[in-house]
């Protein structure tokens, strides 16, 4: 019985937000105040009990010396953030955010260079010729490691702005313009593909569990 209750209930928020397609209405709003309130909901208990909870509340507990201490700044920070709603003491919050975004892009940094800059460029150091098994491997090898090695030279000339673009520099901003709009397009069509598979997934479980039709 609980099955059936909440097999309506998806479909009811299914259709309520599908309405959208339409135009604007209430059930729509219903929905998405709902979806919003659900999140919020998830991440403060999610945030709690993996977080808050077991590092923080039991970190007291469990932690002595120095390590305990520890503990005050981030429940500290904390509290500040808090006090964004008390008016008379909301520049407080301001240490809190600072410190946040500060690790924060520290970390991003860090991370996007090491997880993300460094192995591209490594990626794009190739071999211009690949000796293959055979003939064909040989040319389709070394013809795909010429793509890779040259698109990513004229993609990064075209953002080369100290020159003029003309001449060799003009045609070579022009391939690079070219190949980052193809980069564009594919990663474009591989989102349009996944969301119509997300839509398909929805509309199989309208007519499947819901209305048992396929």
């Amino acid at each position: 019985m609980s099955n059936i209750i909440w097999t309506w209930v998806a479909a009811f928020f299914t259709l309520a937000i599908l309405s959208f397609l339409y135009k604007d209405n209430p059930f729509y709003k219903f929905a998405e105040h709902v979806y919003v309130g659900s999140s919020a909901a998830f991440m403060v208990l999610y945030v709690w009990v993996f977080d808050a909870y077991p590092k923080l509340v039991m970190g007291f507990t469990e932690k002595v010396g120095v390590q305990r201490y520890l503990l005050v700044i981030p429940l500290i920070l904390s509290l500040f953030i808090l006090l964004r709603f008390v008016k008379p003491l909301s520049w407080l919050s301001v240490w809190s955010i600072s410190f946040t975004v500060g690790m924060a892009a520290g970390l991003g940094i860090t991370g996007l260079t090491q997880g993300f800059l460094v192995p591209q460029v490594q990626a794009s150091m190739l071999p211009l010729f690949v000796k293959g098994s055979t003939v064909g491997e040989t040319i389709l090898y070394t013809f795909n490691n010429l793509i890779i090695v040259f698109g990513t030279i004229f993609t990064i000339l075209y953002f080369y702005f100290s020159r003029e673009h003309k001449g060799v520099l003009g045609v070579s901003s022009k391939v690079g313009i070219t190949i980052l709009m193809i980069t564009f397009g594919a990663s474009f069509g591989y989102t349009i593909m996944a969301r119509i598979s997300l839509l398909i997934g929805r509309i199989y479980f309208l007519l499947h569990n819901w209305l048992r039709l396929v």
